[in-house]
């Protein structure tokens, strides 16, 4: 695969575009959940105006009236489109995708076709806590192959997983997440080629959740799983949803490697209709035409992941660290400041900044919080400073 890198695109950063008096007036969980002397450094929304071709692409919807139900390939053409020019991968078929609501219900709807009621499904903790919750629901069974200390991939966990998940001669599935959530880990071709040989070896059926995908760090290379030698029996999660701040405008899509295409290919006709009409529009204008706009975000959070190193060294040195490959979340190791395993509830207890607990990420989140930086440069410093401020008060 031949990649195209990110362009510098002369847009001002949209990091830095709304102040916290304009950030207040809006009505999402991020700004709802907390007083309004807290700062909301948690949930992944970031604190951006839109892409003006995403508003546009909404706003004439709106004129026109075209709010019925959705329709048409438009939207897996333009990640096609976008995924051979962002990663040079030129084998995204558009007849081996189908819309679906949103990532995590598309995860469902994957797991569904390839596992049944009991059946495990392995995933990698400390790893995004919806992942639990979903698969539980689903009455499946969760198997942990946790990272290894370094915050990768450990090969061995894995193994030691999928032997145990297909034991009995059960169906199983792997729920892989790249990027990952929340250490913001970009797994390598490499990682990947030996994620497909170990599930190939096993049985193991992959579902990887992508979401992420646009929004890796200058200099880092994603790699889709669906194109990696091996894995034609993959199944994965698209979306604009992260990289264009679109949560609230329900669409994302499924891909299947050609092995998978009879498994796609059972989707219920319903699961289609449940994305939103104007969603797709607005994720399509943005893969289409908001890639000038996505350049600036990715500038601003390079920005942002050095200022918050860069704070910590010198605030908070005894978080550990280390600046994720993509997202914009980063993933604090707190435990020597002598916080218990709930860091988060000091913070917004002592700081008035709200933080997402690493409870819920499963194993390895005890101590840990996830800091979302996808804010202006003056929030993020602020929140630092309220950090610091909250272990004083703690000691």
């Amino acid at each position: 695969m031949t990649r195209i890198p990110h362009e510098t695109s002369g847009e001002p950063n949209p990091l830095r575009a709304l102040t916290l008096d304009d950030l207040r007036r809006r009505t999402s969980m991020k700004w709802r959940t907390h007083p309004q002397d807290v700062l909301p450094l948690w949930v992944a929304e970031m604190d951006v105006p839109l892409a003006e071709p995403v508003v546009r692409a909404v706003t004439d919807a709106l004129a026109l009236g075209d709010t019925g139900y959705p329709a048409g390939p438009a939207y897996a053409e333009a990640l096609a489109a976008f995924a051979e020019k962002r990663w040079g991968w030129d084998g995204l078929a558009v007849r081996r995708t189908a819309l679906v609501p949103d990532v995590m219900l598309g995860v469902v709807e994957m797991l569904k076709l390839v596992t049944g009621p009991g059946d495990p499904v392995v995933v990698n903790p400390p790893v995004y806590p919806p992942f639990f919750q979903f698969v539980r629901h689903l009455d499946r069974t969760v198997v942990e192959a946790p990272l290894g200390a370094d915050g990768r991939l450990d090969p061995a966990a894995l193994e030691e997983a999928f032997a145990r998940a297909v034991a009995g001669g059960r169906r199983a599935a792997y729920l892989l997440c790249s990027p990952h959530n929340p250490t913001g880990t970009v797994h390598t071709a490499a990682e990947l080629a030996t994620v497909a040989g170990l599930a190939e070896r096993y049985g193991v059926r992959v579902v990887a959740d992508e979401i992420h995908a646009p929004l890796v760090a200058s200099g880092v290379d994603f790699v889709p799983y669906l194109s990696v030698p091996g894995a034609e029996r993959g199944l994965s999660l698209m979306s604009a949803s992260k990289a264009w701040n679109l949560a609230g405008l329900k669409a994302a899509l499924a891909l299947a490697g050609p092995g998978a295409a009879a498994d796609l290919a059972r989707l219920p006709e319903e699961v289609g209709h449940g994305p939103s009409h104007v969603g797709i529009l607005a994720h399509t204008a943005a893969l289409r035409d908001g890639t000038a706009w996505l350049d600036a975000l990715l500038a601003g959070l390079d920005a942002n992941r050095r200022l918050l190193a860069g704070l910590l060294a010198e605030h908070l040195p005894a978080i550990a660290h280390r600046p994720g490959e993509a997202t914009y979340l980063a993933w604090l190791d707190c435990r020597a400041l002598g916080l218990g395993d709930d860091p988060a509830e000091v913070f917004l207890r002592d700081g008035r900044v709200a933080l997402n607990s690493g409870l819920p990420f499963g194993t390895g989140g005890a101590g840990h919080v996830r800091l979302n930086l996808a804010t202006s440069p003056e929030i993020l410093t602020e929140a630092v400073r309220r950090m610091t401020a909250a272990t004083g008060a703690a000691s």
